[in-house]
C-alpha cells in the first residue's frame, strides 16, 4: 500500500492543492485509490451533449466563485483536478467539480445566480487511468471503455466491483491554455469501505 504524502502539486507556476489519497492497487496501466472524505463545490449543466463545452460551462461558475461571486466576497485557492462527470442515463446532464480545500470548515456560501451546490463526500474508492494531451469529446468515452476492460481483464470474471458502470468522471489538471505535458485521468468510483477498496481475488 502505497501513501500519497503530498497532497498538492505544481500547476501553472503555483502549488495548487488536490485531495488526500491513498493508492491501495497498482497496475501497469490503471491504479485504484481510496479518497480521504473531502469538499467539492459543484455545477450542473443540463442542456447539452458536449464534455467539452459543459466542462467549459461548468468551469466558469466554479472560477467566478472562487473569485469572490460568493456571500462573504471571499477569495479561494484555486485547486485541481477538476471534475466533468458523465452519465449515459443523463446524456443532457453534466456537473462540474472543484476541490475544496479542508482547511475550509464552512465554505463560503455561492452567490445565488451561479447555480452551484456544496457536495461531501466521504471516503470512496475510485479506479483511475492516466492519459494524456488534451480531453475532448472524441477521446473521454474510449478512456472510460479502456478503463473498464482493464478492471475486467484484472478480475478475470470473479466479481464485479463497479458501482455504475453508466457513470464516470473525467479529471483534468491543467488549465487549457497549458498545450505540452497535458495530464488526464479517467475515475470510476468501485466497490469499497473506509479500510480498503477491491475484494480479495480468490
Amino acid at each position: 500500500m502505497c501513501y500519497f504524502s503530498c497532497n498538492s502539486l505544481v500547476l501553472c507556476d503555483h502549488v495548487i492543492e488536490s485531495p488526500q489519497y491513498i493508492v491501495v492497487l497498482t497496475q501497469s496501466d490503471f491504479e485504484v485509490r481510496l479518497y480521504r472524505e473531502s469538499s467539492w463545490m459543484s455545477a450542473l449543466v443540463r442542456g447539452t451533449t458536449s464534455f467539452e463545452g459543459s466542462t467549459k460551462d461548468g468551469f466558469h461558475r466554479l472560477y467566478e466563485y472562487i473569485h469572490g461571486t460568493n456571500l462573504n466576497s471571499s477569495l479561494i485557492p484555486m485547486s485541481a483536478p477538476v471534475l466533468t462527470t458523465i452519465t449515459s442515463s443523463s446524456p443532457s446532464e453534466y456537473c462540474v467539480r472543484l476541490y475544496l480545500s479542508g482547511k475550509y470548515e464552512r465554505p463560503p456560501q455561492p452567490s445565488p445566480e451561479l447555480n452551484l451546490q456544496l457536495d461531501q463526500w466521504q471516503n470512496r474508492c475510485i479506479a483511475v487511468r492516466k492519459f494524456y494531451g488534451f480531453a475532448k469529446d472524441d477521446n473521454v468515452s474510449m478512456e472510460f471503455e479502456a478503463l473498464l476492460n482493464s478492471l475486467n481483464k484484472y478480475l478475470d470474471g470473479h466479481t464485479s466491483i463497479v458501482e455504475d458502470k453508466s457513470s464516470y468522471t473525467i479529471a483534468q489538471y491543467n488549465a487549457s491554455h497549458h498545450l505540452t505535458g497535458r495530464l488526464n485521468e479517467v475515475w470510476i468510483s468501485v466497490l469499497g469501505t473506509k479500510e480498503g477498496c477491491l475484494p480479495p481475488l480468490t
